[in-house]
């Protein structure tokens, strides 16, 4: 009974279990709105569509594909399902925001273009780790 009462409802015993978990949930709640809000945008915004084409990319099937694949990524990332099923959204968020940078690049786009998926993928990763440190 006394070991229930001094770590109430989260698991690990100390507390830097209970800081790592508490900043894995802090991280990943900020990066499950910020792209959430960009799968929004890439269905609802004329300027995201642009870009993506002047990227290169199809302003068509691609970016909608992507967009359900951010929303599918989140529900993941945030629900109790198996390691294994988080490791897959993590990977694909990764993919998705190198492959961001690396269109970025390719067009010369200054820091102000890609600073966002830079920032993205420096969240996720934060996401990652102190999941891995949280287990």
């Amino acid at each position: 009974m006394e070991m229930a009462l001094q770590n109430p409802g989260l698991p690990g015993a100390g507390s830097t279990s209970r800081a790592k978990v508490i900043g894995y949930w802090v991280v990943t709640v900020i990066f499950c709105s910020l792209i959430s809000f960009t799968a929004y945008a890439e269905m609802r915004y004329p300027d995201v569509v642009q870009e993506f084409t002047r990227l290169g990319f199809s302003a068509g099937y691609f970016r909608e594909e992507l967009s359900w694949a951010k929303v599918i990524g989140v529900v993941v990332l945030l629900a109790p399902v198996p390691a294994r099923i988080k490791e897959w959204a993590y990977a694909g968020f990764a993919i998705n925001l190198v492959s961001a940078l690396i269109a970025h690049f390719a067009m010369g786009d200054a820091a102000a273009a890609w600073s966002w998926a830079a920032g993205m993928l420096a969240l996720v990763a934060g996401s990652y780790a102190l999941w891995n440190a949280s287990k």
